[in-house]
């Protein structure tokens, strides 16, 4: 009985979510979070409660799923050396500072890995807002999906190490990750060329003519497949997510309703509670205090800085100043990964209480305040629109 007031009481706020985001003309995903955060502090939830969690937790897979149906293999592997060599430059530029920040201020190692984290999450919510004609935001989930691999590889060694140290453990967590890679590559490929020599194949997977939902079942049945083979293999679930989506976006692109019904699906229920969720895990009689404000607003200003120099380092010839912008902050919204790592540092006695709520506060920060400034600029600010063929 306690399990379905507390989703009745969610399912309550995210339907009256979207009538207070154009009520306050902030994007939905900003209010869901406000909302899930205001439900915690009059004692309505207990963000301890493993279904709740679990099953945001299922939320945050489904964004990633979202994230990799939105990436097309043939779009990025067609795109130009000069794509890979900008966005090389980016990231390294940004691992750079981080190191450089770690000298300079005396920080934890955990900065090292939790500045240039990147996520796809809530970038997929500005697409979900906003579309990907964009020319600043099809890049920012093109690069994204090139950061993500390399922030949950990052994920993965810091986790290792902080566990086992540099030993066999970690090589074997390593090679495991870079096996997953390259299996999922060749995989592909088999199927993709199996497809190819049976045409009719897709067409029984995921009939045209389909009055039994099978479209919705195959790629449920991808998701979830998927983050059980990772959960087994001991790597980040995240990861199991993303492969599944672009397994199912590329090879059945004949369904080209099924990204449209899956996104309605997620946004629609899985999601909104995901960042409810995360709105709820945040404390505020314990979040205002002066050190935590501090570190959270420091953690905050030193991603942000960190992104724009190396945007304008990587894109300052290509893009406006206004370009460059938006695509920095959109990458400064790690969100759960940030969260992740906060975590991992923090149970293995790398960084205190305060500083852990610090990094909580801060990704949550970032998700509210950049949201928002985004979609202001936005509305403000005519954007050019992404170029046919892509670049």
């Amino acid at each position: 009985m306690h399990n379905l007031a507390l989703f009745s009481q969610v399912a309550l706020l995210i339907l009256l979510a979207p009538i207070f985001a154009r009520t306050l003309r902030l994007p939905v995903a900003v209010v869901e979070i406000i909302l899930g955060t205001f439900l915690a502090w009059f004692g309505l939830v207990d963000v301890d409660d493993d279904i709740f969690r679990n099953i945001a937790e299922i939320g945050f897979f489904y964004l990633m799923f979202l994230a990799g149906l939105e990436i097309e293999i043939k779009k990025f592997l067609n795109l130009k050396e000069s794509f890979f060599t900008r966005a090389s430059i980016y990231f390294v530029s940004l691992y750079g500072i981080s190191v450089l920040a770690y000298f300079i201020f005396d920080l934890s190692l955990v900065y090292i890995v939790a500045i240039p984290t990147v996520s796809l999450g809530m970038i997929m919510a500005l697409i979900n807002d906003h579309g990907r004609d964009q020319k600043w935001l099809d890049m920012a989930l093109l690069v994204g999906a090139f950061g993500e691999l390399v922030s949950i590889a990052f994920l993965v060694m810091f986790d290792v190490t902080i566990n086992h140290g540099i030993g066999f453990e970690f090589y074997r967590s390593i090679g495991i990750l870079l096996l997953i890679l390259a299996v999922s590559y060749y995989l592909f490929k088999a199927l993709n060329m199996v497809l190819w020599w049976f045409p009719e194949l897709r067409k029984i997977i995921m009939p045209e003519k389909d009055n039994m939902s099978q479209d919705i079942r195959v790629s449920m049945a991808f998701f979830f497949v998927f983050i059980a083979i990772m959960q087994y293999l001991g790597i980040d679930m995240v990861l199991g997510s993303f492969i599944a989506g672009v397994f199912l976006g590329n090879l059945f692109s004949h369904k080209i309703e099924l990204p449209h019904t899956l996104n309605t699906i997620g946004f629609g229920f899985l999601i909104p509670l995901f960042f409810i969720y995360i709105g709820s895990t945040l404390d505020l009689n314990t979040l205002f205090t002066q050190e935590i404000l501090y570190k959270s607003f420091f953690i905050v200003t030193l991603m942000v800085l960190a992104r724009i120099i190396s945007t304008l380092i990587a894109y300052g010839k290509f893009w406006s100043i206004k370009e460059s912008f938006v695509f920095a902050i959109s990458s400064s919204m790690p969100l759960t990964l940030l969260i992740a790592i906060a975590t991992i540092a923090m149970k293995n006695n790398i960084i205190d209480i305060n500083e852990y709520y610090s990094f909580i506060f801060a990704a949550v920060l970032e998700a509210l305040l950049f949201m928002v400034l985004i979609n202001f600029v936005m509305k403000k600010y005519e954007f050019p629109l992404k170029k046919k063929p892509q670049e």
